[in-house]
């Protein structure tokens, strides 16, 4: 919810403070660093103490930088506040899904993972309408208040049984083989796509005359997509095998790209962006499921996987709106969207038969 909800909001900080595409891409970029930050330090205390403690302290981190965030009165705030977002939520997936996995069925996996992204892409939907709600309440009030409700879920999940912790050393990662980098691949390059489309739409949007709300509508209906998409897609990948849903990723990804980089009227760019948000989401259920079972197969502990798996995350989602947005700012907005299309289809000849693991 909190990496969204800047979309609706970055016209006006742009505006506030003198901000290019460069400059709202580092604003947008400072959540991906801090769980750039956090990964690798969040997957161990959550394979070492526990995922429910991972998840505490995430949760915790998130909603006190999170009113820090309301209260901001800098854009050098802002960026900390953000960053601290960023720290809180590395701790948070890497718990949450450690947790989530370790209850599952392996022959589930996929559902159950795509069922916690459908949850994850429903506060990615809250996101920008928090972010549109506070262009017309103010951002004080609304952050401040989202920030009470993360200090009450603080409350309720003290109380929840944990999961049994799985203590592992760091250099267990020395495991991670050609189809488990592959799939964390998979990680990276949707939070590159993401990372583009919501710094220069908005941006473009506004440009042509739109509003925050109705920009935080637009991401509103392409989020609600995604949220009833991601079980089903959940299930599929357990039926029909993890590559099946991942190639249509990809070659939808490659299609909608060169789209966007040429469409210009705000109705186009508009109905792009919700198919977009299908072909660019379709990556992270089978790709954090592909995580899963070569995490498995090698030995590694989910928690320090998952940790590993934020890291990738946020490795495209902090590169995706910083250098989209400076090389939107310095060529237009065709360049950043072309070499998306072009990692697209990079990656389609690349991984096929990389993905599979060996004893296939």
């Amino acid at each position: 919810m909190f990496y969204t909800a800047l979309a609706p909001l970055l016209p006006h900080f742009a505006s506030a403070y003198g901000l290019g595409k460069g400059g709202a891409g580092a604003l947008t970029a400072a959540y991906a660093a801090g769980v750039l930050a956090a990964s690798v330090p969040g997957g161990l205390v959550a394979s070492r103490f526990g995922a429910k403690r991972a998840v505490l302290i995430g949760v915790a981190a998130t909603a006190f930088a999170t009113l820090a965030f309301g209260l901001a009165g800098s854009v050098w705030v802002l960026a900390v506040a953000r960053l601290a977002q960023g720290l809180g939520s590395a701790f948070s997936w890497a718990g949450a899904l450690a947790w989530l996995v370790g209850s599952a069925p392996p022959g589930r996996r996929g559902a159950l993972i795509g069922t916690a992204m459908g949850s994850a892409v429903f506060g990615a939907l809250l996101g920008p309408a928090l972010g549109a709600a506070a262009t017309v309440v103010g951002i004080t009030a609304a952050f401040v208040a989202v920030s009470g409700v993360g200090l009450v879920l603080c409350g309720f999940l003290a109380a929840m049984p944990g999961a049994e912790a799985q203590p592992q050393r760091l250099s267990a990662l020395r495991r991670v083989d050609a189809p488990l980098a592959a799939a964390l691949w998979l990680v990276v390059l949707p939070a590159l796509l993401f990372g583009v489309l919501t710094v220069l739409v908005p941006l473009k949007l506004h440009a042509n005359g739109w509003s925050g709300a109705a920009i935080g509508a637009l991401f509103f209906v392409t989020a609600a997509l995604e949220t009833a998409w991601n079980p089903v897609l959940g299930h599929l990948s357990d039926v029909r095998g993890r590559l099946f849903p991942l190639r249509f990723a990809l070659l939808g990804s490659i299609a909608v790209s060169v789209a966007l980089a040429w469409a210009d009227a705000s109705a186009l760019v508009a109905v792009l962006v919700v198919v977009a948000g299908i072909a660019y989401g379709t990556f992270y259920t089978p790709g954090m499921a592909l995580v899963s079972d070569g995490a498995e197969r090698a030995g590694i502990a989910q928690g320090l996987a998952f940790g590993v798996m934020n890291l990738a995350w946020a490795a495209g989602a902090a590169t995706g709106p910083a250098v989209g947005g400076a090389l939107g700012e310095s060529f237009g907005d065709v360049l950043p969207y072309l070499l998306l299309a072009a990692l697209c289809l990079a990656t389609f000849v690349y991984s096929q038969p990389r993905l599979r693991p060996r004893s296939a």
